[in-house]
Protein backbone atom coordinates (compact mmCIF):
# COMPACT_ATOMS: atom_id res chain seq x y z
CA UNK A 1 0.00 0.00 0.00
CA UNK A 2 3.01 2.30 0.36
CA UNK A 3 2.91 3.06 -3.39
CA UNK A 4 -0.77 3.99 -3.32
CA UNK A 5 -0.12 7.70 -2.84
CA UNK A 6 3.21 7.93 -4.68
CA UNK A 7 1.86 10.43 -7.22
CA UNK A 8 1.21 12.79 -4.28
CA UNK A 9 4.21 12.07 -2.09
CA UNK A 10 6.61 12.69 -4.98
CA UNK A 11 5.29 16.23 -5.29
CA UNK A 12 7.97 18.59 -4.00
CA UNK A 13 5.57 20.82 -2.04
CA UNK A 14 3.50 17.95 -0.66
CA UNK A 15 5.70 14.93 0.03
CA UNK A 16 5.41 12.30 2.73
CA UNK A 17 4.69 14.98 5.32
CA UNK A 18 1.59 16.13 3.46
CA UNK A 19 0.39 12.56 3.15
CA UNK A 20 0.85 11.98 6.86
CA UNK A 21 -1.21 15.08 7.62
CA UNK A 22 -4.05 13.73 5.48
CA UNK A 23 -3.81 10.32 7.14
CA UNK A 24 -4.19 11.81 10.62
CA UNK A 25 -7.04 14.16 9.66
CA UNK A 26 -10.73 13.85 10.49
CA UNK A 27 -13.18 15.50 8.10
CA UNK A 28 -16.96 15.73 8.46
CA UNK A 29 -19.03 15.99 5.28
CA UNK A 30 -22.58 17.20 5.92
CA UNK A 31 -24.78 16.09 3.03
CA UNK A 32 -24.29 13.12 0.69
CA UNK A 33 -25.61 14.72 -2.47
CA UNK A 34 -24.24 16.58 -5.47
CA UNK A 35 -21.48 18.38 -3.55
CA UNK A 36 -20.71 15.86 -0.84
CA UNK A 37 -20.12 12.86 -3.09
CA UNK A 38 -17.38 14.24 -5.37
CA UNK A 39 -15.68 15.82 -2.35
CA UNK A 40 -15.78 12.50 -0.50
CA UNK A 41 -14.60 10.41 -3.43
CA UNK A 42 -11.46 12.50 -3.85
CA UNK A 43 -10.74 12.91 -0.15
CA UNK A 44 -11.16 9.17 0.29
CA UNK A 45 -8.97 8.36 -2.71
CA UNK A 46 -6.26 10.80 -1.57
CA UNK A 47 -5.96 9.21 1.86
CA UNK A 48 -7.80 11.32 4.43
CA UNK A 49 -7.72 9.04 7.46
CA UNK A 50 -11.20 9.56 8.92
CA UNK A 51 -14.30 10.68 7.06
CA UNK A 52 -17.58 11.49 8.80
CA UNK A 53 -20.70 10.94 6.70
CA UNK A 54 -23.93 12.72 7.64
CA UNK A 55 -27.28 12.38 5.89
CA UNK A 56 -30.68 10.77 6.35
CA UNK A 57 -32.13 10.88 2.85
CA UNK A 58 -32.67 7.98 0.47
CA UNK A 59 -31.51 7.69 -3.14
CA UNK A 60 -34.15 8.89 -5.60
CA UNK A 61 -34.29 8.76 -9.38
CA UNK A 62 -33.80 12.51 -9.82
CA UNK A 63 -30.57 12.31 -7.77
CA UNK A 64 -28.80 10.22 -10.42
CA UNK A 65 -28.42 13.14 -12.83
CA UNK A 66 -25.73 14.71 -10.62
CA UNK A 67 -24.98 12.32 -7.72
CA UNK A 68 -22.86 9.96 -9.75
CA UNK A 69 -21.78 7.60 -6.98
CA UNK A 70 -25.32 6.17 -6.97
CA UNK A 71 -26.83 3.85 -9.57
CA UNK A 72 -30.34 2.70 -10.43
CA UNK A 73 -29.82 -0.35 -8.21
CA UNK A 74 -29.45 1.98 -5.23
CA UNK A 75 -32.88 3.61 -5.57
CA UNK A 76 -34.77 3.61 -2.28
CA UNK A 77 -31.67 2.81 -0.19
CA UNK A 78 -30.28 5.15 2.44
CA UNK A 79 -27.61 7.43 0.98
CA UNK A 80 -25.56 6.88 4.12
CA UNK A 81 -25.54 3.12 3.63
CA UNK A 82 -24.69 3.25 -0.08
CA UNK A 83 -21.97 5.86 0.33
CA UNK A 84 -20.30 3.96 3.17
CA UNK A 85 -20.39 0.75 1.15
CA UNK A 86 -18.91 2.24 -2.03
CA UNK A 87 -16.28 4.43 -0.37
CA UNK A 88 -15.11 1.44 1.69
CA UNK A 89 -14.61 -0.46 -1.56
CA UNK A 90 -12.67 2.49 -2.97
CA UNK A 91 -10.26 2.72 -0.02
CA UNK A 92 -10.23 0.06 2.69
CA UNK A 93 -7.76 2.07 4.74
CA UNK A 94 -10.18 4.86 5.56
CA UNK A 95 -12.08 4.96 8.83
CA UNK A 96 -15.71 5.98 8.29
CA UNK A 97 -18.02 7.39 10.93
CA UNK A 98 -21.70 7.33 9.95
CA UNK A 99 -24.15 9.87 11.36
CA UNK A 100 -27.68 8.70 10.52
CA UNK A 101 -29.29 12.07 11.16
CA UNK A 102 -29.63 15.57 9.84
CA UNK A 103 -27.59 18.30 11.50
CA UNK A 104 -29.60 20.16 14.17
CA UNK A 105 -28.82 22.57 16.96
CA UNK A 106 -29.18 19.66 19.38
CA UNK A 107 -26.40 17.56 17.83
CA UNK A 108 -24.17 20.04 15.95
CA UNK A 109 -21.64 20.84 18.69
CA UNK A 110 -21.35 17.25 19.88
CA UNK A 111 -20.75 15.90 16.37
CA UNK A 112 -18.50 18.62 14.97
CA UNK A 113 -16.14 18.82 17.96
CA UNK A 114 -14.53 15.49 17.00
CA UNK A 115 -13.45 16.68 13.53
CA UNK A 116 -10.71 18.96 12.22
CA UNK A 117 -12.99 20.71 9.75
CA UNK A 118 -16.43 20.53 8.16
CA UNK A 119 -17.41 20.35 4.49
CA UNK A 120 -20.74 22.08 3.95
CA UNK A 121 -22.41 20.04 1.20
CA UNK A 122 -25.96 21.06 2.13
CA UNK A 123 -28.66 22.76 0.13
CA UNK A 124 -30.29 25.15 2.58
CA UNK A 125 -29.45 28.34 4.45
CA UNK A 126 -30.45 27.30 7.99
CA UNK A 127 -27.96 24.44 8.00
CA UNK A 128 -25.16 26.68 6.73
CA UNK A 129 -25.74 29.21 9.49
CA UNK A 130 -25.82 26.40 12.02
CA UNK A 131 -22.54 24.95 10.67
CA UNK A 132 -20.99 28.41 10.76
CA UNK A 133 -22.01 29.15 14.34
CA UNK A 134 -20.96 25.73 15.61
CA UNK A 135 -17.58 26.04 13.85
CA UNK A 136 -17.00 29.50 15.32
CA UNK A 137 -17.77 28.22 18.82
CA UNK A 138 -15.50 25.19 18.34
CA UNK A 139 -12.85 27.11 16.36
CA UNK A 140 -13.10 24.81 13.34
CA UNK A 141 -12.83 25.90 9.69
CA UNK A 142 -15.51 24.91 7.25
CA UNK A 143 -15.45 24.56 3.49
CA UNK A 144 -18.44 26.17 1.81
CA UNK A 145 -20.01 25.22 -1.52
CA UNK A 146 -23.27 26.33 -3.10
CA UNK A 147 -25.05 25.77 -6.40
CA UNK A 148 -27.52 27.64 -8.57
CA UNK A 149 -28.50 26.63 -12.10
CA UNK A 150 -25.26 26.87 -14.11
CA UNK A 151 -23.18 28.46 -11.34
CA UNK A 152 -21.37 27.53 -8.16
CA UNK A 153 -19.65 29.20 -5.20
CA UNK A 154 -16.73 28.06 -3.02
CA UNK A 155 -15.08 29.63 0.01
CA UNK A 156 -13.38 28.74 3.30
CA UNK A 157 -14.72 30.27 6.49
CA UNK A 158 -13.35 30.57 10.01
CA UNK A 159 -9.81 29.66 8.92
CA UNK A 160 -7.01 31.13 11.07
CA UNK A 161 -9.33 33.84 12.42
CA UNK A 162 -10.44 34.70 8.90
CA UNK A 163 -13.96 35.75 7.90
CA UNK A 164 -16.95 33.65 8.88
CA UNK A 165 -20.03 32.88 6.80
CA UNK A 166 -21.85 35.68 8.60
CA UNK A 167 -19.15 38.13 7.48
CA UNK A 168 -20.25 37.48 3.90
CA UNK A 169 -23.96 36.87 4.54
CA UNK A 170 -24.91 38.58 7.82
CA UNK A 171 -28.61 37.69 7.79
CA UNK A 172 -30.48 34.58 6.80
CA UNK A 173 -32.93 35.18 3.93
CA UNK A 174 -36.59 34.57 4.61
CA UNK A 175 -38.22 31.41 3.17
CA UNK A 176 -40.03 33.61 0.66
CA UNK A 177 -36.68 34.90 -0.70
CA UNK A 178 -35.31 31.40 -1.33
CA UNK A 179 -36.39 29.43 -4.45
CA UNK A 180 -38.20 26.19 -3.69
CA UNK A 181 -35.86 23.20 -3.99
CA UNK A 182 -38.16 21.66 -6.60
CA UNK A 183 -38.14 24.77 -8.78
CA UNK A 184 -34.44 25.64 -8.63
CA UNK A 185 -32.58 23.22 -10.88
CA UNK A 186 -28.86 22.68 -11.51
CA UNK A 187 -26.93 21.36 -14.50
CA UNK A 188 -25.64 17.91 -13.51
CA UNK A 189 -21.91 18.55 -13.99
CA UNK A 190 -21.78 21.75 -11.89
CA UNK A 191 -21.96 19.98 -8.48
CA UNK A 192 -19.06 17.76 -9.54
CA UNK A 193 -16.91 20.80 -10.32
CA UNK A 194 -17.78 22.64 -7.09
CA UNK A 195 -17.53 19.55 -4.88
CA UNK A 196 -14.09 18.80 -6.29
CA UNK A 197 -12.98 22.37 -5.61
CA UNK A 198 -14.19 21.94 -2.03
CA UNK A 199 -12.05 18.81 -1.72
CA UNK A 200 -9.04 20.79 -2.95
CA UNK A 201 -9.62 23.42 -0.26
CA UNK A 202 -9.85 20.68 2.38
CA UNK A 203 -6.45 19.34 1.32
CA UNK A 204 -4.92 22.82 1.35
CA UNK A 205 -6.25 23.55 4.83
CA UNK A 206 -5.09 20.20 6.23
CA UNK A 207 -1.62 20.21 4.70
CA UNK A 208 -0.77 23.91 4.55
CA UNK A 209 -0.02 23.95 0.83
CA UNK A 210 -1.11 26.73 -1.52
CA UNK A 211 -3.37 29.68 -0.86
CA UNK A 212 -6.60 28.87 1.00
CA UNK A 213 -9.81 30.59 -0.18
CA UNK A 214 -10.18 32.45 3.11
CA UNK A 215 -11.61 35.94 2.70
CA UNK A 216 -12.35 35.15 -0.95
CA UNK A 217 -15.52 33.91 -2.62
CA UNK A 218 -14.83 31.92 -5.79
CA UNK A 219 -17.64 32.20 -8.35
CA UNK A 220 -17.82 29.72 -11.24
CA UNK A 221 -19.99 30.35 -14.29
CA UNK A 222 -20.35 27.08 -16.19
CA UNK A 223 -21.85 28.63 -19.31
CA UNK A 224 -18.91 30.96 -19.89
CA UNK A 225 -16.27 28.79 -18.13
CA UNK A 226 -15.24 31.81 -16.08
CA UNK A 227 -13.92 31.97 -12.53
CA UNK A 228 -14.22 35.19 -10.52
CA UNK A 229 -12.87 35.94 -7.03
CA UNK A 230 -14.50 38.45 -4.72
CA UNK A 231 -12.66 39.53 -1.60
CA UNK A 232 -14.37 40.23 1.74
CA UNK A 233 -13.11 41.04 5.21
CA UNK A 234 -13.64 39.59 8.65
CA UNK A 235 -15.95 41.40 11.04
CA UNK A 236 -14.69 40.83 14.61
CA UNK A 237 -18.19 40.69 16.10
CA UNK A 238 -18.92 37.54 14.09
CA UNK A 239 -16.19 35.69 16.01
CA UNK A 240 -17.91 36.40 19.33
CA UNK A 241 -20.56 33.69 19.04
CA UNK A 242 -20.63 31.78 22.33
CA UNK A 243 -23.74 29.66 21.93
CA UNK A 244 -26.08 28.45 19.22
CA UNK A 245 -29.32 30.26 18.49
CA UNK A 246 -32.54 28.81 19.88
CA UNK A 247 -33.80 28.15 16.36
CA UNK A 248 -32.38 28.04 12.86
CA UNK A 249 -35.67 28.55 11.05
CA UNK A 250 -36.88 25.46 9.23
CA UNK A 251 -33.84 23.42 10.22
CA UNK A 252 -35.05 22.36 13.64
CA UNK A 253 -38.02 20.05 13.92
CA UNK A 254 -38.89 21.70 17.23
CA UNK A 255 -40.13 24.73 15.32
CA UNK A 256 -43.52 23.06 14.74
CA UNK A 257 -45.24 20.08 16.38
CA UNK A 258 -43.77 16.95 14.85
CA UNK A 259 -44.09 13.19 14.76
CA UNK A 260 -41.35 10.71 13.82
CA UNK A 261 -41.85 8.57 10.72
CA UNK A 262 -41.84 5.45 12.89
CA UNK A 263 -44.55 6.80 15.20
CA UNK A 264 -46.53 7.96 12.17
CA UNK A 265 -46.29 4.48 10.64
CA UNK A 266 -47.65 2.95 13.85
CA UNK A 267 -50.50 5.46 13.74
CA UNK A 268 -51.32 4.49 10.15
CA UNK A 269 -51.31 0.80 11.02
CA UNK A 270 -53.65 1.38 13.97
CA UNK A 271 -56.53 1.91 11.51
CA UNK A 272 -57.43 5.21 13.16
CA UNK A 273 -59.13 7.70 10.89
CA UNK A 274 -56.59 10.49 10.34
CA UNK A 275 -56.17 13.27 7.80
CA UNK A 276 -52.84 13.28 5.93
CA UNK A 277 -51.99 16.33 3.84
CA UNK A 278 -49.26 15.81 1.21
CA UNK A 279 -47.82 19.18 0.09
CA UNK A 280 -45.51 17.89 -2.67
CA UNK A 281 -45.99 18.58 -6.36
CA UNK A 282 -48.58 16.50 -8.26
CA UNK A 283 -45.74 14.76 -10.12
CA UNK A 284 -44.10 13.67 -6.86
CA UNK A 285 -47.46 12.59 -5.45
CA UNK A 286 -48.27 10.44 -8.49
CA UNK A 287 -44.84 8.80 -8.27
CA UNK A 288 -45.51 7.51 -4.74
CA UNK A 289 -47.89 8.50 -1.97
CA UNK A 290 -49.72 7.23 1.08
CA UNK A 291 -53.18 5.85 0.35
CA UNK A 292 -54.66 7.93 3.17
CA UNK A 293 -53.31 11.26 1.90
CA UNK A 294 -54.73 14.16 -0.06
CA UNK A 295 -52.44 16.21 -2.31
CA UNK A 296 -52.41 20.00 -2.08
CA UNK A 297 -49.05 21.47 -3.18
CA UNK A 298 -47.33 23.97 -0.92
CA UNK A 299 -48.09 26.88 -3.22
CA UNK A 300 -51.82 26.10 -3.33
CA UNK A 301 -52.69 25.93 0.37
CA UNK A 302 -55.47 28.48 -0.08
CA UNK A 303 -57.60 25.59 -1.37
CA UNK A 304 -57.07 23.41 1.70
CA UNK A 305 -60.08 24.60 3.72
CA UNK A 306 -62.70 22.26 2.27
CA UNK A 307 -60.48 19.25 2.94
CA UNK A 308 -59.60 19.90 6.58
CA UNK A 309 -62.74 21.57 7.92
CA UNK A 310 -63.90 18.52 9.87
CA UNK A 311 -60.50 17.49 11.21
CA UNK A 312 -59.05 18.43 14.57
CA UNK A 313 -55.62 16.98 13.74
CA UNK A 314 -53.80 17.16 10.40
CA UNK A 315 -50.60 15.27 9.61
CA UNK A 316 -48.54 17.09 6.97
CA UNK A 317 -45.96 15.30 4.83
CA UNK A 318 -43.62 16.14 1.93
CA UNK A 319 -40.48 14.50 0.54
CA UNK A 320 -38.00 15.31 3.32
CA UNK A 321 -39.96 17.22 5.96
CA UNK A 322 -38.93 20.74 4.96
CA UNK A 323 -41.88 21.85 2.85
CA UNK A 324 -44.33 20.26 5.27
CA UNK A 325 -42.85 22.34 8.08
CA UNK A 326 -43.21 25.49 6.01
CA UNK A 327 -46.82 24.51 5.23
CA UNK A 328 -47.61 24.19 8.94
CA UNK A 329 -46.07 27.61 9.61
CA UNK A 330 -48.49 29.04 7.04
CA UNK A 331 -51.53 27.05 8.17
CA UNK A 332 -51.33 27.44 11.96
CA UNK A 333 -52.22 31.18 12.04
CA UNK A 334 -55.15 30.58 9.68
CA UNK A 335 -56.55 27.58 11.60
CA UNK A 336 -55.61 28.25 15.26
CA UNK A 337 -58.05 25.62 16.61
CA UNK A 338 -56.54 22.75 14.61
CA UNK A 339 -53.44 20.76 15.51
CA UNK A 340 -50.90 20.22 12.73
CA UNK A 341 -48.06 17.66 12.94
CA UNK A 342 -45.03 17.53 10.68
CA UNK A 343 -43.93 14.01 9.63
CA UNK A 344 -40.16 14.11 10.20
CA UNK A 345 -38.09 12.92 7.25
CA UNK A 346 -41.19 12.86 5.03
CA UNK A 347 -41.62 10.25 2.31
CA UNK A 348 -37.87 9.65 2.28
CA UNK A 349 -38.04 8.25 5.79
CA UNK A 350 -41.35 6.47 5.25
CA UNK A 351 -39.83 4.56 2.32
CA UNK A 352 -37.13 3.16 4.60
CA UNK A 353 -39.84 1.79 6.92
CA UNK A 354 -42.03 0.42 4.14
CA UNK A 355 -39.83 -0.06 1.04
Amino acid sequence: MENRYIRQTQLKDFGVEGQQKLASAKVLVVGLGGLGLPALQYLNAMGVGTLGLMDQDVVELHNLQRQTLYTEKDLGRLKLEVTHEKLSAQNSGTQFISHDTFLTKDNALEVIKSYDLVVDATDNFPTRYLINDACVILEKPFIYGALHSFEGHVSVFNYNNGPTYRCLYPNMPSPQEVPNCNENGVLGVIPGIIGTLQALEVVKVLTGIGEVLSGKLLLFDGLSQQFTKIGFKAKPENHNIKKLQDQYESLDCGMVPSISAKEFQILLESQQSILVLDVRTPEEFIGQHLNESINIPLGQLESVSEHIDGAEEVYVICQSGKRSEQAIQELEPIYPTKRFYNVLGGMNKMKTLCP
